[in-house]
């Protein structure tokens, strides 16, 4: 009866309030894994797309396909590297519960701000992690944060190199190292076949496109 009135009275306790910031980073860490997993079965088959378009010898369209490959490698990089940092802020979290029991506050953590800051870049949790940051703030843990430039977006002509040596990797596998015999794959095939069949790898190649698309942008 006395806590819930203190709680009405002052609201939640120290211990309540990392209670809850643990939960939220929890939950975070399980929507950035389905995101991961997510990413890493649109990129498969994305590989295989890659691949068939290789074998056809459509080495431009294969290359425009890659360069969403490497996109989505650098975002699953992003993401995991992110779900370490949320996982970092709950061992701090929990080293706070166990300083409360001995001074009876919570203690000024400049680890917990910069991994917030850092992950405050991120759109798919800046939201969460914006309040959150404001909690602590307010409950003593961090200071008012100066958020650094966002990061620059990824370098076009690194993005093409890497897209170029992703589809000489492909070549490279599906010819034995010969990557001059690719493309004689469908050589033979009438003019109709060969453009019908061109059309639905564009359809495909785009659909590829879109789902990868929708994932980082989500």
């Amino acid at each position: 009866m006395l806590k819930s009135i203190n709680r009405a009275l002052y609201g939640p306790t120290p211990e309540e309030k990392v209670r809850a910031w643990q939960s939220k980073l929890k939950a975070e860490s399980r929507a950035l894994d389905r995101e991961i997993r997510q990413l890493t079965m649109a990129q498969d088959k994305a590989r295989a797309s890659v691949k068939q378009l290789a074998l056809k010898g459509d080495v431009k369209s294969a290359k425009i396909l890659a360069k969403e490959v490497v996109r989505s490698e650098k975002q699953k990089d992003k993401l995991h590297v992110s779900k370490a940092r949320l996982g970092s802020i709950g061992i701090q979290l929990s080293h706070q519960l166990a300083m409360l029991k001995v001074t009876g506050s919570l203690q000024k953590s400049t680890e917990i701000m910069k991994l917030s800051n850092d992950l405050i870049k991120l759109p798919r949790i800046s939201a969460v992690m914006r309040e959150m940051s404001m909690e602590m703030t307010k409950a003593g843990i961090m200071e008012e944060m100066l958020e650094d430039t966002l990061d620059m977006v990824d370098d076009d002509e690194e993005l093409e190199e890497e897209a170029d040596a992703e589809v000489e990797a492909v070549l490279y596998g599906i010819t034995e190292g010969k990557l001059g015999k690719a493309g004689k794959v469908g050589q033979d095939l009438p003019d109709a076949q060969e453009a019908e069949q061109e059309e639905e790898t564009e359809a495909a190649m785009a659909r590829m496109q879109e789902q990868l698309h929708g994932i980082l942008n989500s």
